[in-house]
C-alpha cells in the first residue's frame, strides 16, 4: 500500500525546507517532507559553539570524501553535509551572504530568464528578517531570522583596524549595493542561537499543519517513474521500503552530492554511466552530476595566547566554561560564535569588476576542518577562490543507494585556479601582516617558510580544500548538459522538479545557504503560479 499527496519532497536542506514549508502554507495542499536524517532540533545544533561538535564528526553529518585529488597532491579531501531538518544549515557556520549581484545576472545571460538579480532580490527580501538593516536591499518579516553577531568579542575592532592599516575598504553590510570590503558578517541566528532553514519554515508547523508531513530518519532510494513522469518515491524508514506517491510533483532536494546520486540510481543520467551499475536508463540526461564547482579554500592559522579566541587549552576551556550561565541567561557571548565571525570580498586585481575572494576570519586555530587538533588557543584566516574554472564531478560508487557518492571536485584541476590562489594567498597575507594582528600572533602554524610565489603553490597544494559550498551539479540551462530549465523542471521527466544549489549553473560569490533558500522561495512561487494557471 502507498498513499498519495500533492508534492513529495526529498530532502530537509535549506531548499527542501523552504519549498515545503511554502507550499504547505495553502491548507488545501498536502506535502509530505522525507528527510534521511532526524529532527536536529537539539541544543547542539541550537548552540553557536557546538558546530566545533559536528563539521568534524560524523554527528547530524554525512562524512563525506573526495577521490584523490591530482591538484592537491592525491590527496582525499573532507566533505561535511548537514544530515538532519535544516541540512546544511544546521551545522554550517550560519554566515548570511547572498553573493554578487553579477552572479544572478550572468545566470540570466547563460539564458535562465528569471534568475537575474531584480528577479531574485524579492526573494531574498521575503525569507529575510534582518534585526539591522532595512529598505531597499532587505526584509524584516521572513522566517529567516539575520543578525549582528552577539560575542561581544573585542577582536572584531582588531581585525577592522588591521583592515584600515592593510588599505581595504570597510564594508558593514555585505548584502547591499556594494561587496567588496572587510567587517563582521551577519549570521542566520535569533537570541544567539542558531536558525537553521528547518527553524524558519518546518520545525513550527509540525503537528500543527495537517497538510505537511515530515517524515525523519527516511533515505529515498529512488524516484518512480512510469510513463515518463515521476509519480512517487521509494524511502527505507526502520528497516523498511516504503513508497509515497505524488499527484503533482516529485521535488528533488538532496543537495549538490545527493540529488544525481538519487537520479542516477533512479534510471535518469548518462546512460553509459548507467550500464556498469546494472541500472536501466529511465532517461537518457547526460548532465546529470556534471559541473560540480566549489570554494576551494587555504587557511593561515595562528597560536595565540590573547583573550579573544578558543581552543584547546585549560585557559581555553576555563573561559568558555565561565560564560554558560551569561549564554543561558542572554544569548550573548563566546558560545554565541560561529567560529567566523569577520571577513569580507576582496579583488586580487584592482581591474577586476567583482571580487574573487571571500574571506573567513576565525576565533580559533583550524587544521583539517577542525579534526587535527592543536594545543593552545588562537585564531585563523580562511580565503577562498569564489568563481573556480575548474570543473569537477558526481557520480555512483555504487548501485547501493545507501553508499556514498563518488565525489570529485577536480580541485586547482584548471591551472588558472592555482594562479589566483597564489595571488589571493598574497592579498590575505598583506592583512595578516598588518601591525594590529601581527601584535596577536605567536606562532605561525603552516606558512612560517613559504616566501617565494613557488612555496606559496607547494603550501597551496599541500593544504587547500573546501569552504563547504558544492553547487551545479544538475544545473539550469537549455544547453545539452542542462539538467533543469530555468524553472527547475527536470529536462524530459514530468512531475519532477529540483529545488537545491545543485540547479546553480555557476557558482556565486559567497556563502551558499541563503542562495539555496532564496531557489525554495522561487520555486515555491513558480509551483504555486502554475496551479493556479491549469
Amino acid at each position: 500500500m502507498s498513499e498519495t499527496v500533492d508534492f513529495v519532497v526529498v530532502g530537509g536542506g535549506s531548499g527542501g525546507c523552504a519549498v515545503a514549508g511554502r507550499l504547505s502554507e495553502d491548507a488545501g495542499t498536502s506535502v509530505v517532507l522525507l528527510e534521511a536524517g532526524g529532527t536536529a532540533d537539539n541544543w547542539v545544533v541550537k548552540t553557536p559553539y557546538a558546530l566545533s561538535l559536528m563539521v568534524p564528526s560524523k554527528l547530524n553529518n554525512w562524512h563525506f570524501e573526495t577521490v584523490p585529488q591530482s591538484g592537491l597532491n592525491g590527496r582525499i579531501g573532507y566533505q561535511p553535509r548537514g544530515k538532519g531538518l535544516g541540512g546544511s544549515s544546521a551545522i554550517n557556520a550560519m554566515v548570511y551572504i547572498r553573493g554578487h549581484k553579477w552572479d544572478y545576472d550572468h545566470w540570466a545571460e547563460l539564458g535562465n530568464a528569471g534568475w537575474s538579480y531584480a528577479d531574485v532580490l524579492p526573494y531574498f527580501k521575503r525569507s529575510e528578517n534582518n534585526t539591522e538593516f532595512n529598505g531597499a536591499y532587505h526584509g524584516q518579516s521572513g522566517p529567516l531570522h539575520v543578525n549582528r553577531l552577539r560575542t561581544d568579542n573585542p577582536v572584531h575592532e582588531i581585525f577592522l583596524q588591521a583592515a584600515r592599516e592593510a588599505q581595504f575598504r570597510i564594508r558593514d553590510d555585505f548584502n547591499g549595493e556594494e561587496q567588496e570590503g572587510l567587517g563582521p558578517y551577519q549570521l542566520t541566528q535569533h537570541n544567539g542561537e542558531r536558525w537553521s532553514a528547518a527553524r524558519a519554515y518546518v520545525h513550527p508547523y509540525i503537528g500543527t499543519r495537517p497538510n505537511l508531513r515530515v517524515e525523519t530518519e527516511a533515505q529515498a532510494t529512488r524516484i518512480l517513474v512510469e510513463g515518463g513522469r515521476a509519480v512517487g518515491v521509494a524511502y527505507r524508514q526502520n528497516d523498511q521500503i516504503r513508497e509515497i506517491r505524488a499527484r503533482r510533483e516529485v521535488i528533488l532536494a538532496s543537495g549538490a552530492f545527493q540529488s544525481p546520486q538519487l537520479l542516477i540510481l533512479s534510471g535518469i543520467g548518462d546512460a553509459a554511466a548507467l550500464k556498469p551499475h546494472g541500472i536501466d536508463v529511465v532517461h537518457h540526461l547526460p548532465g546529470v552530476g556534471q559541473n560540480l564547482q566549489d570554494h576551494p579554500d587555504f587557511i593561515f592559522s595562528y597560536q595565540s595566547d590573547a583573550p579573544y579566541f578558543t581552543g584547546t587549552s585549560f585557559t581555553g576551556i576555563a573561559r568558555l566554561l565561565s560564560t554558560i550561565g551569561q549564554y543561558r541567561r542572554e544569548g550573548r557571548g563566546p558560545l554565541t560564535t560561529n567560529f567566523a565571525e569577520c571577513g569580507g570580498f576582496l579583488k586580487t586585481r584592482p581591474d577586476l569588476d567583482v571580487p574573487d575572494i571571500q574571506l573567513h576570519f576565525g576565533m580559533a586555530m583550524v587544521d583539517d576542518h577542525g579534526r587535527k587538533r592543536h594545543w593552545g588557543t588562537g585564531f585563523s584566516c580562511h580565503f577562498c577562490l569564489l568563481r573556480p574554472n575548474s570543473r569537477g564531478s558526481v557520480s555512483l560508487a555504487s548501485a547501493d543507494p545507501f553508499a556514498p557518492p563518488r565525489i570529485d571536485p577536480n580541485f586547482l584541476g584548471d591551472p588558472s585556479d592555482l594562479e589566483t590562489m597564489v595571488a589571493g594567498y598574497k592579498t590575505t597575507q598583506r592583512l595578516m601582516q598588518t601591525p594590529a594582528l601581527r601584535a596577536l600572533q605567536q606562532k605561525d602554524l603552516f606558512t612560517a617558510n613559504v616566501h617565494s610565489d613557488d612555496d606559496i603553490r607547494a603550501i597551496l597544494r599541500e593544504r587547500v580544500d573546501t569552504v563547504y559550498h558544492p553547487v551545479g551539479t544538475c544545473k539550469m540551462g537549455s544547453d545539452p548538459m542542462a539538467v533543469v530549465d530555468p524553472r527547475l523542471k527536470v529536462h524530459g521527466v514530468g512531475g519532477l522538479r529540483i529545488v537545491d544549489a545543485s540547479v546553480m549553473p555557476t557558482l556565486i560569490g559567497g556563502n551558499t545557504n541563503a542562495p539555496t533558500i532564496m531557489i525554495g522561495e522561487k520555486a515555491a512561487d513558480m509551483i504555486r503560479e502554475e496551479m493556479r494557471a491549469h
